[in-house]
């Protein structure tokens, strides 16, 4: 079908993006196009059957940019796509762009469906706040630039910045928004200026053509105002009506209609200066408490905070054969370090030494792993599935990368923000009784005095405005996410402290969580074991990032690591690997198939050599510090069950800490645990997990708060909410003390906005308040309220001794 080119004078609305067709209009399928570029994205939709992109919003599109044939040349340079991608397999590449032009539920609709359009993108997820779209595509059939020309088709090229690349870009304030508060301030000001004779009295001079004159130049300088400054305010309110629904901007937009009609009405018929000042200021401040809570919210940027806090630390390799225990921060360009089975990888690095069989399904959810070979690439987020491997650093941090790890919707847990849901609520019934309240002013003062009615009904239509209703919660918990971060205890988001609240119960593991590697003694029982076979355990033990094994491999010396074949873990069990033709077993009694009994009171970890039990290693485990005070403190207020994947010869050891009313579970394996969570959770508990992060991942997966406790260790996890430093683990029941204060002091901070908005319209339904001073009023009752929760949550954190 040919599109029609059609010349005329009659404005005509594009049916993609909604702008006037002012030069020409292209008619095609029956509907008016401002271009070709309007026209073609209409096309590439039609034909793909994904014109549902126009049923969700009216002319939701945006025009794609002109002459872009040579635009995106340079990412054909391999260097610079390396910059940019974030992961890259065999197969598959995943990217994150920056789209300033999403707007609208049409945008992140048709970007989710973009696999439509080119069947060798696989999926795409957007970040609708940050304007972020997550792309996984087959790098071999699409290249980065044909993806990126992709977007730009359909108008929504991506903004790709190289003097930052590290993706660590600042939050920034609407350039938009600035030059509005800039107009608003200044139309204010000067319709200030000019309304002095009458601030004054000196309107009493009878200088009516003045008085006029100056009338109408208030009219026009408040004209962009209402239609510019306002913009935002209009939009919102009219998109609301148009889906039959109320928000906050319906009330404020009823109350700059009426001052300007009533302001126009007044000046043209010489009755009065209007109230243009009051209306301009009323959109200044406004304005400038939407700056102030853009400024706050960049503050409150958790992701930032991330970079500094996350206790991760990785095994290095010095020069002289050393390993040591580094924070992943400190890494640097050319460092050579130790991954372990089952750890994450926190860098981008070379694989230097070792058999790589990385999973990659924290990154692209394929769980099959991937061999890597010696000289290649490997991505940060993979986890090494078997030996010991050795990588050498090519980027230095890669914190940031595994927050998006720690926050994909894989791991998101589907709890719902209580908070966020009251607030929309109160906000919606809120807005509802203040537009009766307004009404009922303005009719009981109309037959009184006019001017008292319009000052009432603007009056309460403004500072009854529910933005610092809607600010209580996220200002809360943004701070509470602060103070618990200083306090090394860091949480996925705020849902996570609301959950927190409401924990009933309490699961420990044992190894790892309640004991700790410092202070722990390790004797070994059985053969002596001659160099060969204490190379072969040592070489053994190293390959494993279990606490157990980490542990006895450090109290053995005079060693040489050998190499070890065919490598396997099973999880809450043992290890087992070919070493120098010969099968070592390092583990449990069940696992190493030994019919030995063993008496001790400790935990024992079995070593078999082939079909002969060589030994074993009795440990007695060293708890963590004041163990006693923590859970004598925590089973007061919940109830507490131990779960372990280690034999019960501690439980005697452990009722010294323990109540016989604790429930105790031993010799359960990954699944075990997570069957057991699930069992809890049907009888209506609320289930908080504490584990080390390693065997764990299904059980904290699973609860309703996964707790990882990190020593010393790369126990990242995405499965986890939160991340406890072993340091101040016994800070514990202070931390579900004070979320559980958090919650009421996001009460609180509701009751003291209903209390200003009490006050405010007692003054204001009495007509004793301008609709200026109401606007003044309004952004500072937003700080108030940032104020309060600030004020309060510190001196709370202060008096619980968080702080």
């Amino acid at each position: 079908m040919q599109a029609e080119k059609t010349h005329t004078k009659q404005k005509t609305t594009c049916y993609h993006c909604g702008e006037d067709c002012l030069e020409e209009t292209l008619v095609f399928d029956s509907k008016s196009f401002c271009c070709v570029g309007c026209k073609s994205v209409y096309e590439i939709l039609n034909q793909n059957d994904l014109c549902n992109y126009y049923d969700l919003e009216k002319t939701p599109g945006i025009s794609p940019p002109k002459n872009v044939s040579k635009k995106h040349e340079y990412l054909e340079n391999q260097e610079i796509v390396e910059k940019l991608i974030d992961f890259k397999d065999d197969e598959r590449m995943l990217v994150t762009f920056y789209l300033p032009q999403v707007h609208c539920s049409s945008c992140v609709w048709l970007l989710e469906n973009l696999y439509k359009l080119n069947p060798h993108v696989f999926s795409s997820r957007i970040n609708f706040l940050k304007k972020e779209l997550k792309l996984s595509f087959n790098y071999h059939q699409l290249s980065l630039r044909q993806l990126v020309e992709l977007l730009a088709s359909i108008g929504y090229e991506p903004e790709i910045n190289f003097s930052d690349t590290s993706k660590d870009k600042k939050y920034k304030i609407d350039r938009s928004l600035v030059y509005k508060l800039g107009i608003a301030g200044f139309a204010f000001g000067n319709i200030m200026m000019l309304s002095l004779p009458e601030y004054f009295g000196l309107d009493d001079i009878k200088e009516l053509s003045f008085a006029k004159f100056f009338g109408y130049i208030n009219i026009l300088l408040s004209l962009p105002v209402l239609i510019y400054s306002a913009s935002d305010y209009l939009k919102s309110a009219w998109v609301a009506l148009k889906h039959k629904t109320i928000n906050i901007d319906i009330p404020i937009v009823l109350g700059v209609i009426a001052l300007f009609f009533r302001s126009v009405y007044e000046i043209v018929s010489h009755q009065g200066a209007g109230y243009l000042d009051s209306l301009a200021g009323l959109i200044f401040f406004m304005l400038l408490g939407k700056v102030f809570q853009q400024k706050t919210y960049a503050v409150l940027s958790f992701e930032r905070d991330y970079k500094s806090y996350f206790p991760i630390s990785s095994t290095i390799i010095k020069e002289n054969g050393e390993e040591v225990s580094i924070a992943v921060s400190e890494l640097k360009k050319g460092d050579i370090i130790l991954i372990r089975n089952n750890e994450i990888i926190p860098v981008d690095a070379e694989l230097v030494a070792g058999e790589a069989k990385i999973d990659n399904s924290f990154v692209t959810g394929e769980s099959l792993p991937v061999e890597i070979k010696v000289g290649t690439k490997i991505y940060a987020g993979g986890k090494q599935k078997g030996e010991a491997i050795k990588l050498k650093v090519l980027k230095e941090i890669s914190n940031s990368y595994l927050t998006q790890l720690w926050n994909d919707e894989a791991f998101t847990k589907q709890n719902q923000d209580q908070f966020a849901g009251i607030t929309n609520v109160i906000s919606k019934y809120f807005t509802l009784i203040i537009i009766a309240i307004a009404l009922g002013s303005l009719f009981y003062w109309w037959n009184i005095d006019k001017k008292i009615a319009i000052h009432a009904f603007t009056s309460v239509l403004i500072i009854a405005c529910p933005c610092a209703l809607a600010l209580s919660a996220p200002f809360t918990f943004g701070n509470v996410l602060r103070i618990f971060g200083r306090n090394k205890f860091y949480l996925k988001n705020a849902t996570v402290i609301e959950q927190l609240a409401k924990i009933s119960t309490i699961v420990f593991d044992k190894t790892g969580t309640l004991t700790q590697a410092a202070n722990s003694s390790i004797s070994y029982i059985g053969e002596e074991m001659n160099k060969d076979k204490l190379n072969a355990v040592a070489s053994l033990l190293r390959q494993s990032s279990h606490p157990l094994s980490k542990l006895v491999f450090a109290t053995l010396e005079n060693y040489q690591l050998v190499e070890t074949k065919e490598f396997e873990e099973v999880l809450g069990k043992g290890i087992v690997a070919t070493v120098n033709g010969k099968t070592v077993k390092i583990g449990s009694a069940n696992f190493v198939e030994t019919t030995k009994e063993d008496a001790a009171t400790t935990s024992v970890v079995y070593v078999k050599i082939d079909n002969k039990l060589l030994g074993r290693f009795q440990l007695e485990n060293a708890y963590r510090k004041n163990l006693k005070t923590v859970i004598n403190q925590l089973q007061q207020y919940f109830k507490l069950h131990l779960v372990s994947g280690d034999n019960d010869s501690e439980q005697k050891r452990l009722l010294v800490y323990f109540s016989k009313e604790n429930a105790f579970l031993f010799n359960q394996t990954p699944e075990q645990k997570l069957k057991y969570i699930k069992e809890l959770q049907q009888q209506n508990e609320k289930v908080a997990m504490i584990g080390d992060g390693l065997n764990d991942a299904g059980a904290l997966k699973q609860s309703n708060v996964g707790i990882s406790i990190s020593e010393d260790v790369n126990t990242f996890s995405p499965a986890c909410d939160a991340i406890l430093d072993a340091e101040v683990f016994e800070k514990l029941p202070l931390f579900f003390k004070y979320a559980k204060t958090s919650i009421n002091i996001v009460i609180a901070s509701f009751v003291v906005s209903f209390l200003y908005n009490i006050v405010g319209l007692s003054f204001a339904v009495q007509g004793l308040m301008s609709p200026v001073l109401a606007a003044i009023l309004m952004p500072l009752s937003s700080i108030t309220v940032v104020v309060f929760v600030t004020l309060a949550t510190n001196l709370s954190a202060k008096l619980m001794k968080v702080d």
